[in-house]
């Protein structure tokens, strides 16, 4: 992990360094191979009200960065709390992550089709699959839409479930 640490206003102390590296050792051992670049600037603050410093640390992940931002008058505390809250949001991502991952499994398995019918009044439809069957869907299975997003003939995927009155898709979401 390339780190760089940045001042303005302030010179670094070897102490401030010290617990950036440590600091820095501790995320690499709880998230490996995660954060590709570290980012921490410390900046001297010269408000009559704040005073202290503001701390950025930034950190650059596949497909994303993560902020955190701090304020306070003495260094060391802040960063032990800006690096704890981006241990945080570093485990957060990597759970959100392995959901994606498990639902992209779960759409490469599904079926697909085209709606056919709508019925917005009772929040309902149907989807044609290329093998003639009917598959109703609620509203509520639609995936980041809503049913006045979707119309007749857009194409779609869905997951297949088991309801009342036969085969019902669980979730749907339309392919663009």
């Amino acid at each position: 992990m390339e780190v760089q640490v940045e001042s303005r206003n302030v010179e670094i102390r070897k102490s401030w360094s010290e617990k950036i590296e440590e600091e820095k050792e501790r995320l690499t051992r709880h998230h490996p191979g995660l954060v590709h670049h570290l980012r921490v600037t410390i900046e001297g603050t010269t408000h009559h009200k704040t005073g202290g410093f503001e701390l950025r640390v930034v950190a650059s992940v596949p497909n994303d960065t993560v902020v955190v931002k701090r304020k306070g008058e003495t260094l060391p505390p802040l960063l032990v709390d800006a690096f704890d809250t981006l241990g945080l949001q570093l485990k957060e991502l990597q759970r959100k992550r392995r959901q994606t991952v498990k639902v992209q499994e779960s759409i490469s398995g599904s079926g697909e089709g085209v709606i056919k019918r709508i019925f917005p009044g009772e929040a309902y439809g149907f989807i044609a699959t290329p093998q003639g069957q009917e598959i109703y869907f609620h509203e509520n299975a639609l995936k980041d839409l809503t049913l006045d997003q979707v119309a007749e003939g857009d194409s779609v995927k869905f997951g297949e479930g088991d309801g009342d009155k036969g085969a019902c898709a669980i979730w749907v979401k339309v392919v663009r």
